[in-house]
C-alpha cells in the first residue's frame, strides 16, 4: 500500500527554511531503528538518510522560504512545504499520514497523527530526512553568515545567537516575523 509519511522540521527556529519530507516505505525493505529525528544522534540521523533515501519507495524533501514564512505564517509555510514534498514524490501515495494535528490539502485522504513521529515509521523517516537536509543547509549557510553560528544552532534562539543578533541585527535568512528578530529589525 503506497502511504507516505509526512513531517516537518524547523518550525521554531528564528531562521531559515522550514523544511518538509515525504516517505513511502518499502515493506519488502525494513530499516531498523527509525525514531522521531530529535531523539537520535546526528549520526544515527545521516546513516538513517542514507538507507530511506536507498530502500524507500519514493522519498522528497521540499521547503518554504523566509519570505513565504514571514507572508503566510509559520504554519502555513509548513504545510505549503508538506504539500510540495509529496507533489514532489516519483510515485504519488493513495493515503498521507502527517505529524501533528494539522494536515495540508492533498490529492489523497491525509491524517494528522499526534506523535506520529514516534509511532509510525514512515513519518519517522520523514522527520529524519526533513531534519539532516535542513541541518546541512544551516551548515553551509554558517560559512556566509559565520557571526550566528547556524552550523550549532541551526537557527535557535539560542543566547548565543540572541547575542549576535544584537550586536548584528538580523541577516538576509532570519525571519523577520519572529518575535525576538522583529524586535531587533526596523520595520519593513
Amino acid at each position: 500500500m503506497l502511504i507516505a509519511g509526512i513531517d516537518e522540521a524547523g518550525r521554531g527556529p528564528l531562521a531559515g527554511p522550514v523544511y518538509a519530507a515525504a516517505v513511502i516505505l518499502d515493506p519488502a525493505r525494513r530499516i531498523r531503528g527509525l525514531r522521531d529525528s530529535k531523539v537520535l544522534t546526528a549520526e544515527q540521523r545521516e546513516n538513517l538518510a542514507l538507507e530511506i533515501r536507498a530502500y524507500a519507495i519514493a522519498w522528497a524533501v521540499a521547503s518554504a522560504d523566509v519570505t513565504e514564512i514571514d507572508t503566510l505564517n509559520i504554519l502555513q509555510a509548513t504545510l505549503l512545504a508538506m504539500r510540495r514534498a509529496v507533489e514532489a514524490l516519483k510515485v504519488l501515495p493513495i493515503e498521507a499520514l502527517v505529524d501533528g494535528n494539522q494536515c495540508p490539502r492533498l490529492a489523497c485522504p491525509v491524517y494528522a497523527i499526534v506523535k506520529g513521529d514516534r509511532d509510525v515509521a514512515s513519518i519517522s523517516a520523514a522527520s529524519i530526512l526533513a531534519k539532516t537536509t535542513r541541518d546541512a543547509l544551516l551548515i553551509e549557510l554558517d560559512v556566509v553568515y559565520p557571526e550566528y553560528g547556524f552550523a550549532h544552532n541551526k537557527g535557535y534562539g539560542t543566547p548565543e545567537h540572541l547575542a549576535a543578533l544584537g550586536r548584528h541585527g538580523p541577516c538576509a535568512i532570519h525571519r523577520r516575523t519572529f518575535a525576538p528578530v522583529a524586535q531587533m529589525t526596523l520595520p519593513f
